[in-house]
């Protein structure tokens, strides 16, 4: 997204992490996946066999006919589940948070939506595999900083381009004017919070004033070839929003600011509203759920907002929310811990979300968020082959992941982590000189 100097220093970092990101290389095919546990999520579970064609889910459950030719994998003992979705991180955008070559999650200015993430994805980002391999097969990667910082996509982990990995969902983000302190370190007096507030909310109320008003001349424009409009990339982009065309997702993470987002939106009357990051969403989830406002929460593993708060106050966040009646999915807002997600679901389980809800945070809700509901986040049939087979709950730290697919491709068990592992466990006792 931001042209950075030093590009053959980056070319190279990129080059040396290609290199040890994959070595072998994801397949398409027929691929039948036999005596199994198939965990749908939409449709309880069922016994039996899986079978994959034209990178969808050709069939499923107990006699499906194998075709001639297909590739068969006993899965005695393991379980199929849909492969899971973060619901907002950095993967493909940041590879190494102190080397600013490497960091391409933001863009110069307070007010850039029309800058697309999509085109700063690093498909061979080291993180990409690392990911995938904990059943992470899916992830919206988010526009950093700034009042309207871009717009976020959804991509598959799996891809050479882009474009390949592109998944299907775009949602404009946005950042709420917080009158929170941004830290420990925030010396800046309430006079001076209150005062930035006022002036964020002016910018942020201006700038949909115009996309307004711009939403107005370009529907009169369509109609009308003869009326003339000037070439205006940023209100473009958020016309879509305005006229119920694209999502606005709305980073908001104090209950102050949650009421305030709720309202704004209320007078606005924004058709497409969801509300991210809501650390303290639990304060105010009857307000949430009463606005009908779907939310992704997240990180779990994370410390309370407040002093006073109790230490489970983020582990229980999703799951209160949740019990409220709000439609909860959950992220990481990471790129090399975004393989953590499912412990971030397995932490909301414990603390009051329940196993089932927190399996379909990760998988169908986020889906039905980006309005994907249809191609992913359940295994049914005709729906895309993205999937995992696992030993055992994938919320588990024990749990390995036998086989994985996106789109698809059968893709190898493969990352940098993995081949770290494999070189110092079979490491020669010394060096010869």
């Amino acid at each position: 997204m931001r042209n950075k100097s030093g590009f053959l220093i980056l070319f190279m970092l990129l080059a040396a992490t290609a290199l040890s990101a994959q070595v072998a290389k994801p397949r398409k095919g027929t691929f039948a996946l036999t005596n199994a546990t198939i965990e749908t999520i939409t449709n309880g579970a069922q016994k039996g066999t899986l079978l994959i064609q034209n990178g969808k889910i050709a069939a499923m459950g107990a006699s499906v006919t194998i075709p001639a030719g297909a590739e068969t994998f006993d899965c005695s003992g393991l379980t199929i589940y849909p492969g899971m979705i973060d619901g907002g991180s950095s993967v493909g955008l940041s590879e190494v948070s102190s080397i600013s070559l490497t960091v391409d999650n933001d863009e110069i200015g307070d007010i850039t939506p029309q800058m697309e993430a999509l085109t700063a994805v690093n498909p061979n980002g080291a993180a990409i595999p690392v990911t995938r391999v904990s059943g992470v097969t899916t992830t919206l990667v988010v526009p950093q900083n700034g009042l309207l910082p871009g717009t976020a996509a959804l991509i598959n982990l799996v891809g050479y381009t882009p474009d390949q990995m592109y998944a299907g969902a775009k949602v404009m983000a946005m950042n709420f004017p917080s009158a929170g302190r941004r830290g420990f370190f925030d010396q800046r007096s309430e006079e001076d919070i209150k005062k930035e507030v006022e002036r964020n909310q002016k910018a942020m109320n201006e700038v949909f004033d115009q996309a307004a008003l711009f939403a107005r001349i370009d529907s009169a424009a369509q109609k009308d070839p003869s009326l003339k409009k000037d070439f205006n990339p940023e209100m473009q982009a958020l016309a879509k929003v305005v006229r119920g065309e694209l999502p606005l997702m709305i980073e908001v993470n104090s209950a102050e600011d949650i009421k305030a987002a709720i309202k704004w939106v209320a007078e606005r009357k924004l058709k497409r509203v969801i509300f991210s990051g809501v650390a303290e969403g639990w304060r105010v989830a009857e307000e949430i759920a009463k606005a009908g406002i779907p939310v992704i929460t997240g990180p779990v593993l994370a410390l309370p907002t407040r002093a006073s708060d109790p230490y489970d106050a983020p582990y229980a966040n999703p799951g209160l929310m949740h019990k409220a009646g709000v439609k909860v999915a959950l992220r990481t807002s990471s790129a090399e811990n975004a393989r953590r997600l499912p412990y971030n679901a397995g932490f909301a389980a414990a603390y009051g979300m329940g196993r089932e809800a927190a399996l379909r945070a990760v998988t169908i809700v986020p889906a039905q968020i980006f309005g994907v509901d249809k191609e992913m986040g359940s295994l049914e049939v005709g729906k895309d082959a993205t999937l995992f087979v696992s030993t055992g709950d994938p919320f588990e730290t024990k749990t390995l992941i036998k086989y994985l697919f996106i789109d698809g491709y059968l893709v190898p068990i493969d990352s940098r982590h993995i081949q770290l592992y494999n070189e110092f466990l079979n490491r020669a006792t010394g060096v010869e000189k």
